[in-house]
């Protein structure tokens, strides 16, 4: 029986953990400069993660957000619509869960599910699907027009490379969860999602909001590649490296000695190991 406890960006050929940490990690402090200048000048960022099942999306909004401030950095993936979000503007629910003035918005899929799986699953009507093309551009050049950030990622992977990485989640308990009958049932539709997607891209892709196609057949690389894509088009006054602060160099003497904490009630830690 093959074994797909191993994950399959280890296998020959990819690039190796230790080789992805000592470059993320550079990556990962210019995504904190960001954040901070971001506080500064008050302005508003919103990265929309889009791709096939497996492509990546959670794993490249985790190496982005892990090492920011969590007040300020939000990671966003809704589940399905409830029965009133299904009577709204199909926009609606999206909507409060943009970023405020100093903070970053990281969408694990977007409205763009309207264009994607809802389209190929049956979820919507094409006449639904017709509309949401022609209000996603309007929409966005409103937020834009507002001075809202957005960077569009589609993460691209192929078919033998995905069936390997449904394979790995159905092997590992740790990854089960990812797996949901309409991933199984989406495996039919590859050619059924390409269609969708170069159909959203042709009526989304504009100026103000553009798309960017990113290889994730090997995740590592492909995370990299969106990191150092999405620092290179900032606007300056973001990658600009903030002021040093105040609170940066040696901490100040305490003064006393250090103390240990004590309880003087009936409540004490737990053993270690326990």
């Amino acid at each position: 029986m093959a074994d797909h406890s191993k994950n399959h960006a280890d296998h020959p050929g990819r690039m190796g953990k230790a080789a992805y940490l000592e470059q993320l990690l550079p990556l990962q402090v210019e995504l904190s400069c960001v954040e901070r200048r971001l506080e500064q000048t008050g302005q508003r960022l919103l990265v929309i993660m889009e791709g096939r099942d497996t492509a990546g999306k959670g794993g490249s909004i985790a190496a982005i957000s892990e090492r920011l401030n969590p007040r300020r950095c939000h990671v966003v993936a809704l589940s399905a619509p409830s029965e009133r979000e299904q009577g709204q503007w199909y926009f609606q629910r999206y909507v409060p869960h943009l970023p405020a003035a100093g903070e970053i918005a990281l969408f694990d899929r977007s409205w763009y599910n309207r264009a994607g799986v809802e389209s190929v699953m049956g979820f919507c009507t094409p006449a639904q699907t017709a509309a949401f093309l022609d209000q996603a551009p309007r929409f966005e050049q409103l937020l834009t027009e507002d001075g809202l950030l957005i960077f569009k990622y589609w993460l691209c992977v192929d078919q033998a490379e995905q069936e390997q990485r449904f394979a790995d989640r159905r092997a590992d308990p740790l990854k089960r969860w990812k797996l949901s009958p309409i991933d199984l049932k989406a495996r039919e539709h590859y050619e059924d999602y390409g269609r969708a997607r170069d159909r959203m891209l042709k009526g989304t892709h504009t100026a103000w909001a553009p798309w960017t196609l990113v290889d994730f057949n090997d995740q590592r690389v492909g995370r990299l590649t969106l990191i150092r894509h999405l620092l290179d088009h900032l606007p300056a006054s973001l990658r600009r490296a903030p002021p040093a602060a105040e609170a940066e160099g040696p901490l100040p003497p305490l003064g006393t000695a250090p103390q240990v904490e004590r309880f003087r009630g009936p409540l004490k830690p737990i053993p270690p190991g326990v």
